[in-house]
């Protein structure tokens, strides 16, 4: 019998160490209480007046008491289903979820191979092909709804466009407050009631503050109204190191955790207890360019580190990964995608999303989001490990077969080859005999086959159409009093 194993059960991986983490958090401490942050929004300055933070028009500074009692109160496990409440999001330490972007307001059409405006009907196709796909957690709209009659309202019709053709858990845009409460009325009609959306949200909110610490009078209004309803939100600066960051990544890092920490009290102010997720979507400012870069090794390594950071105060992580400034699925973009997914999956990040955005997060792609389900599943496999068994180091067969025999006929290898071998779905392993008499095709050709057979075959479960004429109802009456 052997004593005192330490048993590694997958890859370990993290960027930043106890001490560092300790140091990036007394930085976004002395940001939050000495430098503050600038706040648009009356209700949210009427908040920190009533509390112990200091209030100089909007500017507010927050004593470091104040930041470290809010964390407390949050909860670190949150639980999100979609319209099948099989698919759940459970935000738990370590335990990762893979889903798209939101609002890319390009798509290269199927049909034509031309860039346009991305409509409804492609962020229906891509909610089918999340749907089917069974690497991904979650749906994000992956496009901007750019034909409605009121552009003011184009959240209610593309979240509309979502539900309706997977489901998967949401994660949400919305235009302002207005638009929140109107898709939180959507989900409380699919729900059935708004204690039954309380005890099992169906979508999670994505809020994003401006960086560098301005909290504009947009995203203050969904903090707080998701803080009334208990929505869980996501709060997630996106900075560029050079630009809206310093150039570092320490002090990007630091600023990020600084507007972080800042929604956290803000929210706590208003409701203690809420289910609130940490982000950062951080990357760097291409200085050739001025591109916002989301395929640069920067990306995955702060993402990574925002991780370590999130795990060290208790809060899920809304990371990035399977995304590209390549302008089409090529090999750049296999290949940027592979390194975000492979070090947000190694990191332990608890929701993954930007998958399939392309173009440096203009362009919401339908092949890329077919090739990263395949990425995906490659990266899972890695990150399962390798069990150390007395079966598994297999000594009786290794001496069974002995020298010179083969283990092909084995009952061991029978008994494990299927589920410790990683089988391709579209990855090519053939010889060059068989490649070229199939036609010779590439990994692109495979994948866009693949597409086309998702929307020609799957179906996503139906919405009730009593249901339907409710959620219609809601958006027909926001296009006519939307201004």
């Amino acid at each position: 019998m052997r004593v005192n194993i330490t048993e590694q059960r997958s890859p370990m991986f993290r960027v930043l160490s106890e001490d560092q983490i300790e140091i990036i958090y007394e930085a976004a401490l002395d940001i939050v209480s000495k430098t503050g942050e600038k706040v648009f929004h009356e209700g949210a300055l009427h908040l920190f007046q009533q509390s112990d933070a200091i209030v100089d028009g909007n500017r507010v500074r927050i004593p470091v008491s104040m930041v470290e009692r809010a964390i407390k109160d949050y909860p670190s496990n949150i639980t999100v289903s979609g319209r099948d409440e099989k698919r759940a999001l459970h935000l738990q330490k370590n335990r990762v979820h893979f889903g798209t972007g939101s609002d890319c307001p390009f798509i290269t059409d199927r049909k034509t191979g031309k860039r346009r405006r991305y409509t409804y009907n492609d962020v229906a196709e891509a909610a089918r092909i999340v749907d089917y796909l069974p690497n991904f957690d979650f749906f994000m709209s992956h496009g901007l709804v750019s034909d409605v009659p009121n552009p003011n309202t184009y959240d209610r019709h593309q979240f509309l466009a979502m539900v309706s053709n997977t489901a998967k858990p949401l994660i949400l845009t919305s235009v302002d407050g207005a638009g929140l409460r109107d898709l939180y009325e959507m989900a409380c009609i699919i729900r059935g009631s708004e204690e039954e959306f309380r005890i099992n949200p169906l979508f999670i909110i994505y809020i994003e503050p401006s960086s560098p610490l301005n909290h504009t009078k947009e995203a203050v209004e969904k903090l707080l109204f998701s803080a009334e309803k208990s929505i869980p939100a996501i709060y997630t600066p996106c900075p560029s190191a050079g630009a809206t960051a310093p150039v570092t990544l320490a002090g990007m890092l630091a600023q990020t955790l600084a507007e972080t920490l800042f929604g956290i009290v803000l929210s706590n102010l208003k409701k203690p207890g809420m289910p609130l997720i940490m982000g950062g979507v951080q990357t760097i400012m291409d200085m050739m360019t001025t591109t916002f870069s989301y395929g640069a090794p920067e990306l995955s390594l702060a993402s990574a580190a925002s991780t370590d950071i999130s795990k060290w105060l208790g809060f899920p992580m809304f990371s990035t990964g399977g995304c590209s400034d390549s302008k089409t699925v090529d090999e750049q973009a296999a290949i940027e995608a592979t390194l975000s997914l492979y070090t947000a999956m190694l990191s332990g990040a608890t929701i993954v999303h930007d998958v399939g955005y392309l173009e440096s997060g203009l362009n919401g792609s339908l092949p890329m989001l077919v090739l990263c389900d395949e990425i995906i599943d490659m990266v899972k496999h890695i990150c399962k490990g390798i069990n150390v068994t007395d079966d598994e180091l297999a000594i009786d067969v290794i001496d069974r077969v002995g020298p010179g025999g083969h283990f092909l006929s084995d009952d061991h290898t029978l008994k494990y080859y299927k589920e410790r071998f990683w089988f391709p779905k579209l990855i090519d392993r053939s010889n060059i005999e068989t490649w070229i008499g199939e036609g010779k095709k590439t990994l692109k050709h495979r994948v866009e086959a693949k597409m086309y057979d998702i929307l020609k075959t799957h179906s996503p479960i139906p919405i009730d159409e009593n249901v339907l004429k409710g959620l219609r109802n809601i958006i027909e009456k926001a296009d006519q009093t939307k201004s």
